[in-house]
């Protein structure tokens, strides 16, 4: 049996799936999407032969519903959608901090709602996607959406209750690997370097760093270890890092980042 898949909200995010799902295999044919603007959604059924709904549509014939709009949109979007969604949808939520009680409360009972938190690596297929059931979500749900966001990166089941560390981890993850490079691209300019040149030596040794983490198998700490020599350049490196507290500055952030999913699932449960 066909299955029809919807991809709600299709922006950025929406769309690197939607791309990902047909190279993996999914007919044009059977995925459906909404937009906000007529002309982005004529784009999409350009680029990759999609069909595009009302977002009143495609609750009514797809089914599988992925609801890609921003958290503060969201509440909205479930007011148009519920009264069109049967019990037998299965609704994946891919908006940040907010729980699948959210939907739950707010669709018909027994809807299957399973949340997931992917980032921007999806747009080059190397996705980090974090699952979590809701109340009524089965196996086969989630093998769904483990499938679906498979044709995008890697798939990692966790309790609800731990989506929010991972939304500060991998969600906003890519952002301080950006932010890191910025700044060594900056120290390089600063110690004689062209720009451009600075920029390739460092996106190809976080390249060579993240492939070695992955196959490697060894603890960080260890290949950390196997490039500092005694008495060497990396390890005076390492000693300026531990005296401005970046391994400080590291874990406050990414408890901040939680805080403020947090804070997201506290705002959706007051709308």
């Amino acid at each position: 049996m066909t299955q029809k898949v919807a991809v709600l909200g299709t922006g950025k995010i929406g769309e690197a799936l939607l791309s990902g799902m047909i190279r993996g295999g999914w007919a044009p044919a059977d995925l459906l999407v909404t937009a906000r603007r007529a002309e982005r959604a004529d784009e999409l059924r350009t680029r990759y032969g999609v069909t595009p709904v009302t977002n009143a549509e495609a609750a009514k014939t797809a089914d599988t519903l992925i609801l890609t709009v921003k958290p503060q949109d969201m509440g909205t979007l479930l007011d148009e959608l519920a009264p069109h969604i049967p019990a037998d949808r299965l609704v994946i939520s891919g908006a940040a901090g907010i729980p699948t009680s959210f939907f739950e409360s707010r669709l018909t009972a027994g809807t299957p709602v399973v949340r997931v938190m992917t980032n921007t690596p999806a747009l080059v297929d190397e996705a980090m996607s974090v699952i979590s059931a809701g109340s009524h979500a089965s196996e086969a749900d989630l093998a769904h959406a483990e499938e679906i966001f498979g044709a995008v990166g890697k798939t990692l089941r966790v309790p609800e209750s731990q989506q929010d560390a991972c939304t500060a981890l991998s969600g906003s993850g890519p952002a301080y690997f950006f932010y890191l490079v910025e700044a060594m691209t900056d120290a390089g300019i600063l110690l004689g370097l062209p720009r451009d040149k600075a920029h390739d030596l460092i996106v190809q040794s976080a390249i060579g760093a993240a492939t070695m983490l992955r196959d490697s198998g060894e603890h960080p700490v260890k290949l950390r270890e196997n490039v500092t020599s005694p008495a060497g350049t990396t390890i005076n490196a390492i000693r300026e890092l531990e005296n401005h507290g970046v391994r400080a500055a590291l874990i406050a952030a990414l408890e901040a980042a939680r805080d403020r999913s947090r804070e997201l699932a506290s705002g959706s449960n007051n709308k």
